[in-house]
């Protein structure tokens, strides 16, 4: 659900999609780079491993790199990470290990996070960084961030807004 709504996602989508517990992207704070602010939501996740994860499952990630998406003018981070169980997770190490040895994936991912709104009359999406897939270091201070601001969300730091906290 999304603004009160069922999410149908238009087509396939190749890699399992989740997001990172404990992360939020603060729609209060405009990145200093990209000039948007976050979208509310925790961080999201796309796991490449070779296999289907159920629908709830939690598992462990390895994380390799992190794109910067721009959807209606919020910033909206997607991990690209691995099964740490994965029969691949010991060749990928970083964002290039990918493209090294599942050459195209990244590209993918871009695109259908560019496309996939289209076929309900929406915008496509854009991505900052001259839409470079950033390595795993950068992966890892976005979530470092991300789970500050969650931090002070939870602490009664920062303005909620429309969310519900236990």
């Amino acid at each position: 659900m999304k603004k009160g709504k069922l999410r149908d996602y238009h087509g396939p989508i190749f890699w399992n999609y989740g997001c990172l517990p404990q992360t939020w992207e603060d729609p209060n704070i405009e990145h200093p780079v990209v000039k948007c602010f976050g979208d509310d939501d925790p961080v999201d996740v796309v796991e490449i491993g070779s296999k289907a994860l159920a629908t709830g499952v939690v598992a462990k990630v390895k994380v390799l790199g992190v794109l910067a998406m721009i959807d209606d003018g919020e910033l909206d981070w997607k991990v690209v990470a691995i099964n740490s169980e994965d029969e691949m997770a010991s060749k990928l190490n970083d964002i290039d290990d990918v493209e090294k040895e599942m050459p195209g994936v990244v590209s993918g991912i871009r695109e259908w996070f560019r496309w996939y709104k289209t076929p309900d009359d929406k915008p496509l999406n854009a991505f900052g960084f001259d839409e470079e897939c950033l390595p795993k270091a950068k992966a890892l201070e976005v979530i470092e961030e991300t789970h500050g601001h969650w931090k002070a969300l939870k602490d009664g730091k920062t303005d909620k807004g429309k969310l519900w906290l236990n």
